[in-house]
């Protein structure tokens, strides 16, 4: 029965990823969350923490530290939130930009492994049940979560 509840298929294909993704950039010498926080920081440019915190389902307290490592390795800079002096805005270096590219191009490799011989079809149905599911979950919880749309991911290398 565990292998047909898809919320432990769910499961399984999320920690999946992120071994695949994590035994590929194990050169970077960095975490696999700090991986993440860069390749959301760049995707989101001028992120708070908080936001960042919410969007790595980790406390606050774990992404202001893991920002202090990513800003003492000089791949991440807070500034000084125009509207909210108290808040810091994120975002990444110089240094940081070409690996972030890297990082998101490795993901991007291990996605359109991931959909080797499913139609696109297969893909985008699947994809908007998810997005579904994603909705009904963040909507029960009476706290809707905001979430950037639905991208086709892999769809320029699947037909």
């Amino acid at each position: 029965m565990e292998n047909t509840h898809i919320a432990f298929v769910i499961s399984d294909v999320a920690r999946l990823y992120r071994r695949r993704f994590d035994e590929r950039t194990r050169s970077f010498g960095i975490t696999g969350p700090q991986m993440r926080a860069l390749v959301a920081i760049m995707r989101f440019p001028g992120i708070n923490q908080g936001a960042l915190a919410d969007r790595l389902d980790v406390e606050p307290i774990t992404t202001c530290r893991m920002v202090d490592r990513l800003e003492q390795a000089e791949l991440v800079e807070r500034r000084r939130d125009p509207q909210d002096r108290r808040a810091w805005q994120l975002y990444l270096t110089e240094t940081a930009e070409p690996i972030a590219q890297e990082l998101q191009a490795i993901g991007q490799t291990v996605l359109d492994d991931s959909l080797q011989g499913i139609l696109p079809a297969e893909r985008d149905g699947a994809l908007a049940m998810l997005a579904k599911i994603r909705d009904n979950l963040a909507h029960a919880s009476g706290h809707p979560m905001p979430h950037p749309p639905v991208a086709r991911q892999g769809a320029n290398h699947h037909g």
